[in-house]
This record gives C-alpha cells, structure tokens and sequence, in this order.
C-alpha cells in the first residue's frame, strides 16, 4: 500500500486530536493550531486528489485491517479528495477572513471553544466525504450537528440562541428520520458498508422482495437528509441561524455544512442504493419539484429582505434548490452539474458573507440596505469582493455561476420531460437573483454627497484584503478554467459506485 492512501484517515484523525488539544490552549494558540491544521489538511487532501488522478481509481483503506462486514472502511477517489480539498480550502480562508470580527463577537476567553468546534466541524466533513460505512457515516452526521449548533450560538445574544434552538430542533428531526432510514436498511440488508449494501439491495430489487420497506427507508434517509440541508420547504431554521451568527460561522455553515449533507446523499444515492433503482423509485422527481420550488421561493424571499445577512441567507435557499434540481434531473449531466454547484455556491456564498461584513463596518455596524449607500467607496476591497460574488451568482460569464447555471442548462436540454419546467424556472430564478443582488451592488456605489460614515481602518486589512482576493481568484478560476474540474467530477463519478 502507497503511504499516500493513509492521508484521508490522517486527516480526520489530525482534526479529532487538534480538537482535543486546543480545549487545553489559549485563545491565540488555538487560532494557530486551527491554521496549522487546515494547512495541513490542504496538502494532505492535494497530494490524495494528485495520487487518485495519478492511478486513475479510487483505493479503500480498511482501518485495523479488519475486513468486510466486521471493519469499517475509508474509500477515497478523485470526487472525494476534489470535495476534501476544496472544503479545507474554504474553511481556512473563511477563517481568516472573519478572524478581526470573531474577537470582537465571542466573549473573551471563550475564543479557544470557536476552534475546538471548528476542529470537529472539519473532521465532521472529511468523515462524510471518505467514510465507506453508514454507521460511521451517522455518528459524524451528529458531531457535525453538534459543532454547527455551537458555531451559532458563541455569539451568545438572544438572535443566535434563539437560531442555534431552531436548528437545533429541525437538525435532530432529519437526524432522527436518517437513523430511521439506516436502521431499516441495515435490517433489510445485513451490512452498514456502503458497497455490501449495494449489492443486497440490488439483490432485493432483483427479486421483487421487501419493496415498500426499502422505498418507505429509502424515503426516511432522504427526507432527513433534506431537512438538514435546508431545502425548500425545510428551511425555516436557515436565515437566521445564517444571519446572526458570526461572520466566519456564516460562510462555514452556508457554504460547507449543508454541502457536506447534500454529498452524503450523493454517496447513498449512487453507492448505496443505485442510481438506476433510486431513480426508479420517483422519489428523485419530487426532489426535483422541491428544488425548483426552493429556486423561486428562496429568491423572493431574498428580495423582501432589507437585511443583507439574511439576503444572502436566503439566496442559499435557493441554491440548494438548484443543487437538488440538478440531480433530480435523474441524468449523470445532472449530477455533474450539481457537484459543480456545490464547489461554485462554496467559493461564491463565503465571499459574499465576508464582503458583506466589511460593508457593514463602514456603515455604522447597520445591515439595512439604506444604511449601506455608498459603502462600496468606504471599503473598496469589500465592494469589489461583493460585486464579483454577485455577478457570479447571476450567472454572468467569467465567473464560476455562469458555468453552473449553463451546466445545469445542458442537463436540462437532454432530458425532454423535465427540461421546459428546468428551463423556464432556471430562467425565473436568473432574473430573480439579478433583481436582489444587482440591487444591493447598486446601492453600495450610489454616491451620496455628505456620508454620516467614513472609511474604517481595520485592523487585519492586508490579510481581509488577501483573503477577499484569493475567493476573487477561486471564483474566476471556476469561470474560465472550469474544464478541468468538470473532468476531475466526470471520472469521479464514473467510478463513485
């Protein structure tokens, strides 16, 4: 075995130990420890992505060397360290972005507790990522509840209480209803590996036995999953959990949290179930009606928003509803286009929230609309940053959304009995996200003649400016160079079952 097959393990384990260590540490050695560890993670997750593109298929590393059914199993391809990769990628810059406003947000002395929750939040999503055993699988699905509740609520006022109970209560329900799903799976097949519960299921279709079980489990698994994940119409928990929390809370949870859940459906869809069979059972076409409604819905609830956090919290609504039209399609151009999406809305959603902080420092602390006239000048790193995030999430060529929307399009196009209702709703929504995020972009370089306002020196300006850059660069480079990464999810999927 190649040292480098230990790396996706490494990873996880190098999160649960630096959790450990930094609820011993101080404030500013834990923000250290938590940079060293993402650091890390990146090149573990790159030389993972190099090696699985290097050999061309995905490897299995049975932990203790204990074989099928009694071992538990890491399986990591081409898709699964693309995700990794670009999950620590996100979560580092997010970090580091918000680092200034985390202390001024979290009680002092407490500051520690934030990357404690961010060590197991990360190894949370890794375990999703590359776990190949369902049990595994549930047991990281509650840590990651766990350290995005307390993501929410270190804020400690009584919005973020107020939200880190909302989801809390609707985080435990899906939690509930996927423990629900994997019970019955596991007493219809006898397995908790992935791929051993390909294979009885496939059996059990074959034969025509237990059928209403598997579907009414099938159905559990999904629901829970999408409950979790916010769709449409599961979602009531997401603004404010999104909107008052702090700023790197905010771009973590939008962009990775929900990502992680959305993947692991990926995984038991294709890996568990089967695609064919999943497909088949129709559940896929109502998650298809449920994304297109979240596409529209999300948006015009961004719209009668005059709070610019939670415009951008609902503008996620409506990209997890893309996500979930994508593979609802029922198509591989489908699911490419989803995976797509996921990387795209990850680079896009927290560059607009930690562009959106900058904007509201220099207007008094206020997230009206009306105050934030002219902030684009006040800050001008903040401004170019939001400007990009929006362009990109309408769909403007050059940045990563317009490779989303026209790979959504082409998956739209070669599926004849979906494509009009796809089509017109993609087109419904493009239109929709121009009118709240254009109107936002208006607004903070209107030019007023005597600003109550000044530009604000902040203090970590150089590593804020850096970071609004490098999710600049992220962005554009999805845009123009999306091919690659396209190709990367294409041969990924091709062996993802």
């Amino acid at each position: 075995m190649d040292f480098v097959q230990n790396f996706p393990c490494i990873s996880i384990i190098l999160c649960l130990f630096a959790g450990i260590i930094s609820s011993g540490l101080r404030d500013k050695a834990a923000m250290w420890l938590n940079a060293a560890l993402l650091t890390a993670n990146t090149l573990l997750s790159a030389f993972t992505l190099t090696y699985t593109l290097s050999i061309g298929q995905p490897f299995v590393y049975v932990m203790g060397k204990f074989p099928a059914p009694w071992g538990n199993e890491i399986r990591a391809g081409a898709l699964e360290a693309l995700m990794a990769l670009f999950f620590c990628v996100i979560m580092l810059l997010s970090l580091f972005g918000g680092r200034q406003k985390l202390v001024e947000e979290v009680e002092e002395g407490k500051t520690y507790l934030y990357y404690v929750l961010t060590d197991l939040l990360l190894s949370s999503l890794l375990a999703l990522v590359y776990t190949n055993d369902m049990f595994t699988a549930y047991v990281f699905v509650e840590i990651n509840t766990i350290a995005a509740c307390g993501l929410i609520m270190i804020r400690q006022n009584g919005r973020t209480i107020e939200a880190a109970v909302r989801y809390m209560i609707m985080s435990l329900l899906g939690s509930g209803m996927l423990l629900l799903g994997l019970c019955m799976l596991y007493d219809l097949t006898g397995h908790l590996l992935m791929s051993n519960m390909k294979e009885s299921v496939s059996l059990l279709v074959a034969n025509s036995q237990y059928q209403i079980p598997l579907i009414v489990s099938i159905v559990l698994v999904s629901v829970g999953l999408c409950i979790k994940s916010a769709l449409f119409p599961f979602h009531a928990w997401l603004p404010n959990a999104y909107g008052y929390s702090t700023v790197s809370s905010a771009a973590i949870l939008s962009s990775l949290v929900s990502k992680g859940y959305i993947f692991l459906l990926i995984k038991i869809i294709c890996r568990v179930i089967g695609f064919d069979i999943y497909r088949d059972t129709r559940i896929i076409d109502i998650l298809f009606v449920f994304g297109l409604m979240g596409m529209i819905f999300g948006s015009i609830s961004a719209i009668r928003e005059n709070d610019v956090h939670r415009m951008i919290a609902y503008s996620s609504v409506a990209q997890i509803g893309y996500i979930y039209m994508g593979f609802g399609m029922g198509t591989q151009v489908g699911m490419i286009a989803s995976i797509f999406h996921i990387l795209s809305h990850a680079a896009t959603k927290s560059l607009l929230f930690i562009a959106a902080i900058g904007l509201t420092d220099v207007s008094g602390g206020s997230r009206k609309f009306i105050e934030l006239t002219g902030s684009g000048y006040r800050n001008k790193w903040a401004g170019i940053a939001f400007t990009v995030g929006s362009l990109s999430m309408v769909g403007i060529p050059l940045f990563s959304g317009f490779i989303s929307k026209l790979l959504f399009s082409q998956a739209a196009v070669q599926n004849h009995s979906k494509m009009f209702p796809a089509l017109i709703v993609l087109g419904i929504s493009t239109v929709l996200n121009a009118i709240y995020f254009m109107k936002t972009v208006i607004r903070i370089y209107t030019p007023i003649g005597k600003s109550a306002y000044t530009s604000v020196t902040i203090k970590d300006m150089p590593i804020y400016a850096a970071v609004l850059v490098a999710f600049i660069i992220l962005n554009v480079v999805l845009g123009i160079s999306s091919q690659p990464v396209v190709d990367i999810i294409q041969q990924g999927l091709s062996t993802f079952a």
